[in-house]
């Protein structure tokens, strides 16, 4: 019995590159290969996929926000996350979104099939991740600071948009640069872009 799977990545060449790859092998059957995921939902429902490949960086939508979306809505659907960066942060964040494995981009063909075969068995698999090491998690008001810092508002500025003290907002930042490792503000904004964290 074969695998069917479910592509979506907005590079139209990583795409068809993937799904001329998989369906080399003779257990793996491509459904559908998406390069909007806006139609995925109901693509879903029509083809009943076994496993999903998901690039994290969707141009319209993250990829570990649909993931979280597509396990809610179809708890039997095993999500593979694929990616160029293997953060700590990104590898944590497809953890808790529910997803069943997340490959990098730089690991070999033959890594990402034998992770779907394995994925569609009931595995999980994941790099190791390295707590406390440079890449520690933003909280989600971290998160939000940061994009206000990449949008040159100063301390007291972001302090009156988030309605929270300069002592505070002075107290994320150094956990902000902490985590990325930065030692100024343009260095954790471009540390940020690096990791995924803004949109640019």
């Amino acid at each position: 019995m074969s695998i069917s799977v479910l592509l979506v990545d907005d590079h139209v060449l990583m795409l068809m590159g993937l799904k001329e790859l998989l369906e080399k092998e003779s257990d793996l059957q491509v459904e559908d290969a998406l390069s909007d995921p806006t139609a995925l939902a109901s693509r879903i429902k029509f083809s009943h996929p076994d496993v999903a490949v998901l690039d994290v960086r969707l141009k319209s939508q993250n990829g570990i926000e649909l993931t979280q979306m597509l396990k809610e809505q179809f708890p039997y659907l095993k999500v593979v996350l694929l990616s160029g960066y293997a953060y700590d942060e990104y590898i944590e964040a497809a953890i808790q979104a529910g997803a069943d494995a997340y490959v990098s981009k730089e690991k070999s063909n033959t890594e990402l099939i034998t992770t779907i075969r394995q994925v569609y068995r009931g595995k999980k698999l994941f790099p190791d991740v390295h707590p406390g090491r440079s890449g520690e998690a933003l909280t989600p008001k971290e998160r939000e600071i940061l994009a206000l810092i990449a949008d040159e508002l100063t301390t007291a500025e972001i302090s009156d948009r988030l309605s929270i003290s300069k002592r505070t907002v002075e107290y994320h930042i150094a956990s902000i640069l902490r985590k990325l490792d930065a030692d100024s503000r343009i260095g954790a904004v471009v540390n940020g872009i690096k990791k995924g964290l803004l949109n640019v």
